[in-house]
C-alpha cells in the first residue's frame, strides 16, 4: 500500500487521528510527494529537527529570489492586505531582518519578563476556573482556555478593557490563521484579508494613542524602537496574538481532553502533580509532545537538499510534520504512542527549533501549568458534558467546544 495513500488531511476522521498515517510514512521512507499540495512529507523526527535548523530552507524564498526566479506565481493582488501582514512579521521573515526583529521583540519574551507576568496569569486561571466550576461546568475551551491567552497578550500589548476591539482579537486571529491551512478557499482568504485590514487599523490607531500617551507594554516599548516600521510594529503584534494564543487555547482543550479519554484526569493525579511543580511542568510538555496542536510547518527549499536519498530541489516545498516527528520511535522509542505525563526525555519539535523556535514557549508553558494545575486542584472530578466537535483544520488543529460538568 502507497505509505501516503492514509495522509488526508480534509478527512474529518484523519484529523482526528492522524497517527497511523504517520506510522505507515515513517515505516516508508523519509519524504514522500504528496500531489494535492505539491508538497514533500517529511515524517521522521531526525530530519524535522535538521531541516528546522537548515539554512538551506525558509519561510519564505523573496528574500533571495523573486516569484519568478523561483517557479512561484505572485500572490493573489485581492489579497493583497493579508500578505502585507503576514510578510512583515517574524514568522515569516528570514536573512537580516528576521534578526533584526527577533532581536528586537525578543525583549519582551525573557525569563525575566515571563515571570514578572506570572502572578497575573495565576489570578487570570484562578478566576476563569473559579467562574467555570461555580456555573457547575461548561464549555472549557469558551470559559477558560481562550480567554486567558488573549487576555494575556492584550495586557501585554496595551489593549484597553474598554475597547471594543478586544473582543475581535480572537475572532480576527482564527480569521488570519484560516491562511495556513493547506489550500485555503477563496471564501477563508476573504475572512482573512478582512481581518487583516480591521485588525491592522485597529493597531494604528492604538499606535497612535500610544505616541501622545505611552504607557508600560509592548506597543509603547517598540513606538521607541527607531529600527522597526509602523508596518513591522503592526505585523509584530498580530503574530504575538495569533502565535501567542492558538496553541495555547488547543493544548489546553486538548490536553484536558487526553487525559480524560485516558482516565488520567481524577484526584490521584491532581495530588501527584501538585506535589511538585516540576511534575505538572514536566506533564505538560509530555502533553504538547502527544497531541501538538501544530500539526506541521512549511518551509521552502532554496538551495537542494537530500532526504534519504532523495534530491528535494530548489523551489520545492517542504511539510515538516510535528505530530509524527512528536510520535517517532526512533527518538521517544516504544512508547511513543503512549502518554507518558512522566516522561523526562522528551525533545519534542512543538515549539520548532533553530532560528524560527517560537519565543512565546516559556509564556505558553506558563499559561498551560496555570490552567491545568488550577482546573485539576478545583475540579478533580471533572468529567466529559458532551463528545467534543473537532474544527476541520489540519494545520492548527483544534475543537470547536469542550462541553465538561464538574
Amino acid at each position: 500500500m502507497d505509505a501516503v495513500a492514509a495522509f488526508d488531511p480534509w478527512s474529518p476522521e484523519f484529523v482526528a487521528d492522524p497517527y497511523p498515517a504517520y506510522a505507515a510514512l515513517r515505516e516508508g521512507g523519509r519524504a514522500h510527494w504528496y500531489g494535492p499540495t505539491r508538497q514533500w512529507l517529511v515524517p521522521h523526527h531526525a530530519d524535522v529537527s535538521a531541516l528546522l535548523r537548515d539554512r538551506r530552507l525558509g519561510r519564505t524564498y523573496t528574500h533571495r529570489f523573486t516569484h519568478e526566479e523561483f517557479g512561484r506565481a505572485a500572490p493573489d493582488p485581492l489579497h493583497e492586505p493579508f500578505h502585507t501582514l503576514n510578510d512583515h512579521g517574524l514568522l515569516d521573515l528570514e536573512g537580516a531582518d528576521h534578526t533584526r526583529i527577533r532581536r528586537l521583540v525578543s525583549k519582551a519574551f525573557t525569563p525575566r519578563t515571563v515571570e514578572k507576568l506570572a502572578p497575573t496569569v495565576r489570578e487570570l486561571a484562578a478566576g476563569l476556573v473559579g467562574e467555570l466550576v461555580a456555573a457547575g461546568g461548561g464549555d472549557l475551551q469558551a470559559a477558560v482556555a481562550e480567554p486567558l491567552p488573549v487576555a494575556v497578550i492584550a495586557a501585554m500589548l496595551g489593549v484597553p478593557e474598554e475597547d471594543e476591539e478586544r473582543a475581535m482579537l480572537r475572532p480576527w486571529s482564527a480569521a488570519i490563521c484560516g491562511m495556513f491551512e493547506l489550500n485555503p478557499s477563496e471564501e477563508t482568504a476573504r475572512r482573512a484579508v478582512r481581518a487583516s485590514v480591521e485588525f491592522s487599523d485597529y493597531l494604528r490607531e492604538l499606535i497612535a494613542r500610544r505616541r501622545s500617551d505611552p504607557g508600560d507594554d509592548l506597543v509603547s516599548a517598540l513606538i521607541g524602537v527607531e529600527e522597526l516600521t509602523e508596518q513591522e510594529m503592526i505585523s509584530t503584534c498580530v503574530l504575538l496574538l495569533n502565535a501567542g494564543h492558538e496553541a495555547t487555547v488547543n493544548t489546553a482543550t486538548g490536553g484536558v481532553w487526553t487525559l480524560l479519554r485516558h482516565g488520567r484526569w481524577d484526584a490521584s493525579l491532581a495530588a501527584e502533580l501538585s506535589s511538585d511543580p516540576g511534575k505538572l511542568s514536566t506533564a505538560v510538555d509530555e502533553l504538547l509532545r502527544y497531541d501538538t496542536p501544530l500539526q506541521m510547518f512549511e518551509r521552502w527549499v532554496l538551495d537542494d537538499i537530500e532526504i534519504g536519498g532523495t534530491v528535494v530541489p530548489r523551489g520545492a516545498e517542504v511539510a515538516l510534520l510535528f505530530g509524527s516527528a512528536n510520535r517517532d520511535p526512533a527518538r521517544f522509542g516504544p512508547t511513543a504512542d503512549a502518554l507518558d505525563l512522566a516522561r523526562a526525555d522528551n525533545p519534542h519539535v512543538t515549539f520548532g527549533a533553530g532560528v524560527h523556535y517560537c519565543l512565546g514557549a516559556p509564556l505558553a508553558r506558563l499559561e498551560l501549568t496555570a490552567v491545568l494545575g488550577e482546573l485539576l486542584r478545583r475540579a478533580p472530578g471533572m468529567r466529559l458534558a458532551a463528545d467534543p466537535v473537532r474544527r476541520p483544520g489540519y494545520v492548527i488543529r483544534g475543537f470547536e467546544s469542550l462541553l465538561v460538568e464538574v
